[in-house]
Order: structure tokens, then sequence, then C-alpha cells
């Protein structure tokens, strides 16, 4: 029992023994296959690895390939380009140099035709001499007189013959010219004066203020007599309340300040507010929308002459002109037209027609400096044009435009009097003082 006991042991480990072993060899062999397939992946991750490097040398080198073709392209178009380039030059050095090897040739040819000229003449220089010594000799035999004795009485019964034909022709130039002159100035004027279209009779300013009631007339004047004072004051003219119904008169020597008190006046009645305070109010509105108008009327002038670029200083004190009369023509629309007149005259003769524009506008600016500043309206307007720096013949125009400082000398001061002869001058442009 024991024996078999110990025999079924024996056979029990012997069979462990050889399970344990063969356990042992199935583990060894798939961890031996398992590390054979990781090395499969390996192998295969690596040769991938491979294929994919050996792919991007390959593009790499096809790419590198392609841009030195480029560059051996480029290389070779720009070579090209140089060779054309170059004989093109090459064309044109060959072909300079046949134009001046021809202009040579010919400057060669020339020069012998001019010498040969110069010998040519020379020999008739000496021929002509030859007959004149020998014409002289035979004229000194005939007349029994020297050779300077004949060239002296020759030079003169010449000198006098010339003269009388010389006096003969200026004669007839002069006459020719007077008549011809006086044709084409009468031609000029009357063309002048028929292509300008302003107005015959200029507009004429007032100092008369119509009151929609004669009730009014108390509360300008205000209580004893305040309100007439203040504006007075204010203005710088006399306002005159008579039993003239309707109507009040503004009286002044100064047309400017004339305009602003009409002005002034006339709001003050529309508003019916008139009292010392509100006056001086309405009195600087008024000021101010005169200035304004100066300023607008010299712009307005300037331009409707096209003579722009003028300094602002000066179109406004042409501008006050429309503040002026003379004989009851208004003085700035006259230097308008005065203007207008003198510039087609000179397009006709071909004289400057700006300057004798600027200097027929400002012929008068002197007028519109009231009495503060002293002299004469032609010295006033001389020194404003010096002060504003205007041309030379400018200022001398200005100065004999009324026949002063030794009289006109140039174009641009005959058409500058001429042309405000003409506008004053006009059928109703101006009135005599006794009609006004």
């Amino acid at each position: 029992m024991v024996m078999s006991t110990l025999v079924i042991g024996i056979i029990w480990l012997i069979v462990g023994a050889v399970l344990g072993y063969a356990l042992r060899t199935l583990f060894a062999q798939n961890k031996v296959k398992s590390a054979e397939q990781e090395a499969d992946k390996i192998l295969k991750k690596a040769h991938d690895k491979l294929e994919e490097a050996t792919k991007k040398e390959k593009e790499i080198v096809l790419e590198a390939k392609e841009e030195i073709a480029k560059l051996r392209d480029k290389f070779e178009r720009e070579e090209q380009q140089r060779r054309t380039e170059l004989t093109d030059i090459e064309k044109r050095l060959r072909q300079k140099d046949e134009t001046l090897d021809r202009r040579t040739e010919e400057l060669d040819r020339k020069q012998e035709s001019i010498i040969k000229q110069d010998a040519e003449i020379k020999e008739v220089r000496e021929e002509i001499l030859k007959i004149r010594n020998q014409q002289e000799e035979k004229l000194s035999s005939i007349a029994k007189l020297s050779k300077e004795e004949a060239k002296d009485l020759l030079l003169k019964r010449t000198e006098k013959e010339a003269k009388d034909e010389i006096l003969k022709v200026m004669r007839d130039i002069e006459d020719k010219a007077r008549e011809e002159a006086d044709d084409k100035a009468r031609d000029i004027i009357g063309s002048a004066i028929q292509r300008y279209a302003g107005e015959v009779a200029a507009e004429s300013t007032t100092n008369v203020v119509q009151l929609p009631a004669d009730d009014l007339k108390g509360r300008v004047i205000g209580k004893e007599g305040r309100n007439i004072q203040a504006f007075e004051r204010a203005t710088g003219v006399d306002l005159i309340v008579d039993d003239t119904p309707g109507v009040v008169v503004i009286s002044g020597f100064d047309p400017v300040r004339r305009a602003i008190a009409k002005k002034a006046l006339e709001k003050l009645v529309a508003d019916g507010r008139i009292q010392p305070a509100r006056i001086e109010e309405v009195v600087e509105k008024a000021k101010k929308e005169i200035n304004d108008s100066i300023k607008k009327a010299g712009e307005e002038a300037v331009l409707e002459l096209g003579l722009t670029g003028l300094p602002a200083d000066l179109i406004k004190i042409i501008g006050r002109l429309h503040y002026r009369t003379s004989y009851g023509q208004n003085i700035l629309q006259h230097s308008i037209e005065a203007a207008h007149l003198a510039g087609m005259m000179a397009s006709q003769i071909g004289a400057d027609i700006r300057l004798t524009k600027l200097a027929t506008l400002l012929h008068d600016v002197g007028k519109a400096l009231d009495h503060e500043f002293e002299g004469t309206h032609i010295d006033l307007s001389r020194d404003i044009a010096i002060k504003y720096g205007l041309p030379q013949e400018v200022i001398h125009a200005i100065e004999v435009s009324h026949e002063g400082s030794g009289g006109p000398s140039s174009a641009i001061d005959f058409l500058s009097m001429a042309a405000d002869a003409i506008s004053a001058s006009r059928p109703g442009a101006r009135r005599e003082s006794l009609e006004q």
C-alpha cells in the first residue's frame, strides 16, 4: 500500500515536472513569438520611415533639379537679352560712326567750297577796287578835282537830295498816319461804346426814409429829444424831422454814414422799439452790414473786370466807391464802365488789357477816402496805388488821369483818360447839381 502510494506520488511528480516543463516551454515560445512580432513591427516602422525619408529625399532632389533648371533658363534668357542689347549698341555705334564719317566728309567739302569762294571773292574785290580807282582817276581828270574834293562834292549833293526826299516822305507818312489814326481811333471808340452794354444812367443814393405813419416821428424824436440825439451821436449824421408827411430826412457829408443811418433807421421803424440802447445796437448791426456790402461791392467789381489777386484792403476801398457820387453818377459804376471801355480799346490796339483796366478802375479811388485824408483825390489815388505796390504804369496813368503831372505818355494813359471821358459824357450818365 505504501509502495503503491509512493509510486503514485512519483508518477505525479514526474507528470508535474513534465507539465511544468511543457508550460515553461509554451510560455517561452509565446514570449519569443511576441518578441518576434514586436521586432517585426519595429522593422516595419523603420522600413516605412526609411521609404518615407527616401521619398522626401527624392522630392527634394526633384525640386532642386527643377529650381536649377529654372535658374539655368533664366540665366540663359538674361544672357540672350544682354547679347541682344550689346548687338543693338554695336549697331547704333556703327551707324553713328557712319553718320560722323558722312558729316566729316560734308564739312570737308563745304570747307573746300568756302575756301574757293573766299578766293573768288578776293579776286572780285580786287577787280572792283581796280575799276573804282580807274573811275576815280577818270573823274578827277575830267572835273579837274582831286579825289577828296570830288568825294566832298558828291556827298554834299547826295546829302541835300536825301534830306529833301526824307522830308517829303516824312510829311507823306505823317499825313497818312494822322488820317489813319483819326479813323482808327473813331472806329475803336465807337466799337467799345457799342460793345459795352451798361446802364446809361447810374443809380443815385437817397437820404430819405419813408415812415408808415406820422405818429412814428414822435417816437423817433423821443422824450425830450433823447432818441434823435442818441441816433445822431451813433451815426454822425443830422436827422431832420419836419412837417413833411411820412418822411424823415438824413443829412450828412459822408455817404457811408448816411447809408448806415438809413439802414439803421429803417430797421428801428420796422421794429418799433426806438430807445437809446436799442439805437446803439441797431446802428452797430447796420455798420457791419454796410461794411459787408462794401466788401462785396469791391469783390464783384474786380471779379467782373477779371482783376483778381488784388489786396483785400484795396478791394474794400474800391467797394467804398459804391457810396460816392459825382454829379449824380455812382463813381463805382462809372469806374467799372470806364474800365470795360478801356479794356476793349486796349485789346484792339495791342496794349496791356489788365494794366489798362486796373489803371482806369483806380483813377478815382481817392474819392473813397473821407475828409480825414488831406490832398486831392488824384494825389490820394496815386498814394493808394503806391501803398499797395501797383505797377508804375498804373501809378502814372492815375497821376495824369485828369491832365496833370506832365500829361499822358503811354497807351495806358491815353486809354484811361479816353474811357473816363466817354463814360462821364454819355447822355444821362450825369446830372447837373442844380437839377439834383
